[in-house]
């Protein structure tokens, strides 16, 4: 039975094996503040080994996705004399959040209305899917204020390619939905809120076909793949193979398709 932690700053939507994450501060405009990336963190690793948890979305309330970095955060708590230290802990727990979403087994996808800036664009970019209103709007607004995209650009470089994400990133870009698409950063674009939620129901569909093990397994393998070179490549991908053969998963799966029915986790 799947166990969720007591949060504040999220609602949390478990529905036939599917979670919901609703970022629920509109105060901040769904800001990277502490509660909320505390709560997200705590979630994410709660569900992190539970197979029964499919796939996983990250929302926003109130019509907007994130609007990034708790900017009055930086001005009273860092600017007004905070240590250097402080400085750096706080980036790298944001770090933490970053890599937690972009390694979890299951399957994330961003739905994104009204605005993704900066960081909260920058979490958007490690998930597996990104469905996004066609108005909805993206900045890499930091260099315009005076700093920098720090721990979030690997995660830009690794969604739009290192050509795309450098000019975005060092010309504080502005766009759309519809130019999120053309560069490559949404998977999906819908007119309003029917239409991203028949999208995200397309997705889950699709992903509640699939073997849980084998989607953590894969998205290891792809995941490991950059850095291997071509044998070590290959040892990891004969592995992560015979592995899933040899998995009761895979042994069902290989069954089900000879018989000519569903597998036992396909809903």
């Amino acid at each position: 039975m799947t166990t969720l932690p007591n949060v504040s700053a999220v609602d949390l939507e478990l529905d036939g094996g599917w979670l919901t994450i609703w970022f629920d501060q509109p105060d901040t405009r769904n800001a990277l503040t502490d509660d909320l990336v505390g709560d997200v963190r705590a979630t994410l690793e709660a569900v992190r080994d539970d197979r029964a948890v499919r796939g996983i979305t990250l929302r926003g309330r109130h019509g907007i996705f994130c609007a990034g970095g708790n900017l009055k955060q930086f001005k009273s708590s860092f600017q007004g004399g905070g240590s250097r230290d402080d400085i750096i802990a706080m980036s790298k727990n944001g770090a933490v959040l970053f890599d937690l979403i972009n390694d979890m087994p299951q399957v994330v996808i961003a739905v994104i209305e009204g605005a993704a800036m900066a960081g909260g664009f920058g979490m958007a970019c490690c998930a597996d899917v990104v469905i996004c209103e066609t108005s909805a709007r993206f900045a890499m607004t930091e260099t315009a204020i005076g700093i920098s995209p720090a721990q979030i650009a690997p995660f830009v470089i690794q969604k739009l390619g290192y050509a795309t994400a450098r000019r975005l990133m060092l010309t504080a870009a502005r766009f759309d939905g519809a130019g999120a698409h053309e560069l490559g950063f949404a998977d999906f674009v819908a007119n309003g809120v029917d239409g991203i939620n028949a999208v995200e129901q397309q997705i889950r569909s699709q992903v509640l076909k699939c073997a849980p093990g084998a989607i953590a397994d894969t998205k290891s393998l792809i995941l490991a793949l950059p850095d291997m070179d071509r044998m070590q490549a290959i040892d990891a991908a004969a592995e992560n193979f015979t592995g899933r053969l040899l998995s009761d998963e895979g042994r069902e799966g290989v069954a089900s398709f000879l018989e000519k029915r569903k597998p036992d986790w396909a809903q």
